[in-house]
């Protein structure tokens, strides 16, 4: 595995939405694996924090995670096109 892959598994690791289903599509490393290339990559205490932040952490399983349910979009949120921010 290349060194830019394992810093992008960790990247998702860390996201809160990102589920592990999510890195086993894009890489094939199934949640023990990235828990291992985790505890192999990072500091102990750095380590420590991220299970005790993902354990039990409903987002990071789709199964458990329905997407649909808190997605909010406010209604005067500009929309953004040709990177410009259209104006109302």
């Amino acid at each position: 595995m290349e060194s830019i892959d394992i810093d992008r598994i960790i990247e998702m690791a860390w996201e809160d939405r990102t589920p592990f289903e999510a890195i086993k599509k894009q890489f094939g490393v199934s949640e023990e694996e990235v828990i291992k290339l985790m505890r192999e990559e990072l500091k102990p205490t750095s380590f420590q924090l991220w299970r005790k932040r993902v354990s039990g952490r409903k987002t990071k399983h789709q199964k458990k995670y329905n997407t649909e349910s808190d997605r909010f979009k406010c209604n005067l949120q500009r929309a953004i096109t040709s990177n410009k921010i259209s104006k109302r």
